[in-house]
């Protein structure tokens, strides 16, 4: 059935459950909660269940039967009275002109085999390659009327309903907003609109005042594990992500794909084992590799050490069954009994100065070497307070 493709968000699923089952449809919902943890994948299934043909009629009251010719369509997102409306970045500095990305239909094949798919323009500038999208992503008037508004005012050609699904309704520009506004001021008869979004405070007040509101909450990392493994991920790479992910199975998804990160990883880890060497020779070259990460990817390997610090506290405390890099317990637990003396809670004050120093456009070998010294001292128990002297304090 649809809703067993929404993952852990029983309590959301169960609400729209009900209002299919006692006929009382809104005609507007939010669906609000951080991206990846289910209201594009609860928006795609309630669509799906408003479209079934047997819904009621020999099917499941509260949910879509998933066989008949309503339910495959609208599970391909090929349903003509089903649409989706994704955030873009222009395509034309011409004035009334902004058509969709050549590859905004791909986005959509891939959103219909997995409704966790990461496929937003924002996240990813090209559908087969890591990095954001540099450009501004927003929904903008002309989109929103030459699509929505102009979908929305039909009947319905051949389902029970029009549905529109528009992700990411906290990125509507205001001039949109206001135009999507007077579509809810008069809204047409069978058409059910459901918003998704992550931050509810930037939805225009009169927009979330016409909106049926539904919550999601970040997913428990066993369910973002459960839901990888089901994706043919090894159990170990699914246990290690599933903790990093931050409750968003579109992110673990990210970070499955993403080869870097195990390779960043293992060097985080690399550069821990030689700062506790205190050996210039074999510390040289980790700092040389850390550094040529760049900047930006910089900030986000701090990201890992701390984690790997992280699970070095957790280790000396007997809770190994919070580690993050869980695959490699092993290791964790030979690391913490080598450093009997060590102040963990210093070693990660000590790596968010460095991160806050590389923000603040210091020197990244500099940075770097400074913190593997002063993690040396704090793993043998006596940390510095700072890597660095502030320069308005006197000597």
């Amino acid at each position: 059935m649809p809703w067993s493709r929404v993952v852990g968000q029983e309590r959301s699923t169960d609400v729209l459950a009900r209002a299919l089952s006692s006929g009382r449809v809104a005609g507007t919902y939010l669906f609000h909660g951080p991206a990846g943890t289910g209201p594009r994948a609860a928006a795609l299934a309630f669509a799906q269940a408003l479209q079934c043909e047997r819904r009621g009629r020999g099917g499941p009251d509260d949910d879509a039967c998933g066989v008949c010719l309503a339910c495959t369509k609208t599970a391909r997102l090929i349903h003509p009275d089903v649409h989706v409306y994704l955030p873009f970045p222009r395509t034309s500095t011409r004035a009334g002109q902004d058509e969709r990305p050549k590859d905004y239909a791909e986005r959509l094949a891939r959103l219909a085999l997995d409704p966790y798919a990461p496929v937003d323009y924002r996240q990813r500038a090209t559908l087969d390659a890591e990095g954001a999208q540099n450009k501004q992503v927003q929904h903008r008037k002309v989109p929103v009327d030459q699509f929505l508004r102009h979908d929305m005012t039909f009947v319905p050609a051949e389902g029970r309903h029009v549905v529109g699904v528009l992700t990411d309704a906290d990125h509507l520009r205001t001039e949109a907003a206001n135009s999507l506004l007077k579509l809810l001021e008069e809204p047409a008869p069978d058409v059910v609109l459901i918003l998704t979004a992550e931050r509810v405070e930037n939805v225009l007040p009169t927009i979330l005042s016409r909106c049926q509101r539904v919550r999601f909450d970040p997913l428990p990392a066993a369910a973002i594990e459960g839901a990888l493994v089901a994706r043919d991920v090894a159990a170990d790479r699914a246990a290690f992500v599933a903790r990093m992910a931050d409750g968003s199975l579109t992110r673990a998804l990210e970070l499955v794909g993403s080869e870097a990160l195990h390779a960043h990883r293992a060097l985080a880890l690399d550069f821990l084992r030689t700062a506790y060497t205190g050996r210039p020779d074999l510390l040289a070259p980790v700092v040389s590799k850390a550094a040529g990460l760049g900047r930006e990817t910089l900030k986000s390997w701090f990201d890992l050490v701390t984690l790997w610090v992280r699970d070095l506290v957790l280790q000396s405390a007997g809770a190994e069954g919070r580690l993050v890099n869980v695959d490699q317990a092993e290791a964790v637990g030979k690391f913490v009994a080598h450093l009997p003396d060590a102040d963990l809670p210093a070693m990660t004050a000590l790596v968010a100065q460095a991160a806050d120093a590389v923000a603040a456009n210091g020197n990244a070998t500099l940075v770097l070497t400074a913190l593997s010294y002063g993690l040396r001292d704090a793993m043998l128990g006596r940390p510095a307070e700072r890597l660095f002297t502030p320069l308005d304090v006197a000597a």
